[in-house]
């Protein structure tokens, strides 16, 4: 007579499928996220080597898009809000930078015979604590030149002859530099903007998709092993 010792390998054989079918998508997907986090962790560390004082607009222009466990794929990738206006596209490639949409209307609006290309602030000009044009001037720039896009906040006769104790911009037509000047209440005028007939060209300084494919082959297989032994750990037990 024959004996035998028996095993019941069900449990086994449940948690092995479970594993294959389902399990392992989950940890792919947290490991492949988790390096997408990694990438977007060191690009905007990389922007506050690369740029000086970048502004929390520019830190925040990328993203992550999360795999799921049934799709594996993550990405980092621009904001929505971003678009074509960020400057970043050309920091990564180098070459000629667009026009912004202040020097557009500029270029639109102004009463000037010269080719408006660019707008360059200059040291007389307002700086925000991010080391750029101030916001709050350059709409006082627009207005006081009459080129806001909204008409009604342009500046007219009677609101200079109300605020004749303010600041005024302007663009000489003869005599000075035709640049943006501003003439303070007490009379002294100076050029807070160079207007450039020149298309600003950007070197290549990010280096995105050098770096991110870098930290990418980097930080995967690590992530991919955690997950996968926290989802086997899950299924069958720590082991050793």
């Amino acid at each position: 007579m024959s004996t035998g010792l028996r095993l019941d390998t069900s449990a086994f054989t449940s948690a092995l499928q479970a594993l294959a079918s389902r399990d392992v998508g989950i940890a792919v997907a947290w490991a492949l996220n988790d390096t997408a986090t990694d990438v977007l962790d060191h690009i905007q560390d990389r922007m506050k080597v690369v740029f000086d004082r970048p502004t929390r607009f520019t830190q925040n222009a990328f993203m992550v898009v999360k795999a799921q466990a049934n799709r594996a794929e993550a990405a980092v990738q621009e904001r929505p809000l971003v678009g074509s206006r960020h400057y970043l596209k050309v920091e990564e490639s180098g070459g000629p930078r667009a026009q912004s949409g202040f020097e557009r209307l500029l270029s639109r609006s102004l009463a000037y015979e010269g080719i408006v290309q660019s707008i360059i602030p200059a040291d007389n000009a307002r700086l925000d604590a991010y080391g750029n044009w101030s916001a709050g001037e350059r709409n006082q720039v627009l207005s006081g030149l009459m080129a806001q896009r909204d008409g009604l906040s342009n500046s007219t006769a009677a609101s200079k002859k109300r605020n004749a104790k303010r600041a005024a911009y302007f663009i000489p037509k003869h005599g000075l530099s035709p640049d943006i000047y501003k003439r303070e209440a007490s009379g002294q005028i100076g050029v807070i903007a160079h207007i450039s007939a020149k298309v600003p060209v950007y070197q290549q300084r990010l280096g995105f998709f050098d770096t991110a494919a870098d930290v990418w082959r980097d930080r995967l297989p690590g992530h991919l092993a955690r997950t996968v032994g926290q989802m086997i750990a899950k299924r069958f037990g720590t082991v050793g």
